[in-house]
């Protein structure tokens, strides 16, 4: 979806507004996109929906991680044999937001922020990994967070998000 009217008054509404039921809405609008659906589809047992971690400040202010509600509700409703983990990924750094920040300053910003689990990094070996995130603009996180998901042993990485930027 584009990130527009009124999807962006909706992800603003579920990421700020504490309403984390609304990932369940965009999960099943996300199964309705051939690409989405496609990428759960080829997901098997041992591979796994990551969400993009947050900041712990982030965590902490919103009360909840709008990318590990709606990781959960595709798990649900699309009916894939992967699990979907909140904890594969950390986030071992805090970054600036993104919003306001250029391409390039997006990359180098988040550039070391996530590292895969030491303790979990077998689970993740030789497996698939698609990771979840409610909004993409440049893709900066989600390309740091799969070179750190590869650097663990990942099979292959890809990504679905309910929404892109222009």
């Amino acid at each position: 979806m584009p990130y527009a009217y009124p999807w962006s008054d909706l992800v603003a509404r579920h990421k700020f507004g504490g309403d984390p039921a609304w990932a369940a809405v965009f999960a099943s609008l996300l199964l309705q996109v051939p690409g989405a659906r496609a990428a759960l589809e080829s997901l098997q047992s041992g591979d796994w929906l990551v969400p993009l971690p947050l900041s712990g400040q982030r965590l902490q202010s919103r009360g909840f991680n709008q990318a590990w509600e709606l990781a959960k509700a595709l798990a649900q409703q699309s009916g894939t044999s992967a699990r979907a983990d909140a904890r594969l990924l950390l986030r071992i750094r805090n970054t600036l937001p993104q919003t306001q920040l250029k391409r390039e300053a997006r990359l180098r910003n988040v550039r070391g922020a996530f590292v895969a689990d030491p303790l979990r990094v077998q689970a993740i070996q030789g497996h698939r990994v698609l990771l979840v995130d409610d909004v993409m603009t440049s893709g900066a996180s989600l390309f740091a967070a799969a070179q750190a998901l590869r650097e663990a042993g990942a099979a292959a990485v890809s990504a679905v998000v309910f929404a892109r930027t222009e």
